[in-house]
């Protein structure tokens, strides 16, 4: 099969997608599939038509690639490819946006508060920030809407502390969310094909943070899969991953972030993309499933193509 694989592009995350590429590129030649390995750029557009591939394997992290940006091209050129569409890319890009449509469903997720530059900039919206402690409380965390991997991420314990979190979670796009701190378990569910993979749990080795340096640093963090949850507790968390991997339209697979507090799941976010690195969560699950890397990669392209 000719595979064409995407990976790099010009987001935050391109060191991610060129490590999920690689390591998916050596999968898909292992498996004896004809690879051509292509970069974001003014020339995308000539090469896939030139090279026509039977499918796309996007390993693309970020913006452009992960928001419905690259699938819409694809859609117009009629060539297949791997992971959600471009209506589910681009909700689950948007964090806002997959809250309103997983509250729509009565499905569990952090209360939060979104705020753009220009409603701060031009319309004084600092002063709603004691309102917005009122809602989701303290600690909080605040974030930007549109970025992966816990990039530009604070967490906040005092309402002085917001302006500064929030004018870093803004450098990384023009809106962001301060969303309610949820104390509990740090698991991901992957989703292939529709079927929950078994839950993965993340340890952070030397913060309380399982940020950018614990996902993708060797070490950084301690992996538990299965997690050793109750089984009642994993099969709703399973559920609950479920039910916003279908709220969302996602197809092919994705994975599904959730903090398990006291009150139960609490979904943060859903990934379109998942990274497929050393360090990543989904090759987890899959070879917890009995599927090893070149099994899972062969199982989504097959997904791409029914």
């Amino acid at each position: 099969m000719k595979v064409a694989l995407l990976q790099g592009g010009r987001s935050l995350e391109r060191g991610v997608s060129l490590r999920s590429g690689m390591r998916v590129t050596e999968s898909l030649l292992d498996l004896g599939h004809e690879v051509d390995v292509m970069d974001l750029g003014p020339d995308l557009v000539n090469r896939l038509e030139a090279k026509r591939p039977d499918v796309v394997f996007i390993a693309l992290h970020g913006t452009e690639g992960e928001d419905g940006t690259i699938q819409a091209l694809l859609e117009l050129l009629g060539i297949p490819y791997t992971g959600p569409g471009v209506a589910a890319c681009t909700r689950c890009m948007d964090k806002s946006l997959t809250k309103y449509i997983l509250r729509e469903h009565d499905l569990p997720t952090p209360d939060w508060v979104t705020y753009s530059e220009a409603s701060i900039r031009d319309f004084g919206a600092a002063s709603t920030f004691g309102a917005a402690v009122e809602r989701v409380g303290l600690p909080l965390v605040a974030k930007p809407a549109s970025q992966g991997s816990s990039l530009g991420v604070k967490v906040v314990t005092e309402l002085e502390q917001i302006p500064g979190a929030l004018i870093t979670a803004l450098s990384y796009d023009n809106r962001a969310l301060l969303e309610a701190w949820v104390n509990g378990r740090e698991l991901a569910v992957s989703v292939l094909g529709g079927e929950a993979l078994p839950v993965v749990e993340a340890i952070p080795t030397d913060s309380n943070a399982y940020d950018f340096e614990a996902r993708y640093e060797i070490g950084g963090a301690s992996f538990e899969c299965p997690a050793d949850l109750p089984d009642a507790d994993a099969a709703e968390v399973e559920r609950v991953a479920l039910a916003a991997y279908e709220s969302l339209g996602c197809s092919g697979f994705a994975r599904v972030d959730i903090m398990l507090g006291e009150s139960g799941p609490q979904i943060l976010e859903i990934n379109a993309i998942p990274g497929l690195t050393e360090t990543s969560l989904l090759p987890q699950a899959a070879e917890a499933a009995g599927l090893d890397f070149n099994q899972m990669v062969q199982r989504i392209l097959d997904l791409a193509l029914t």
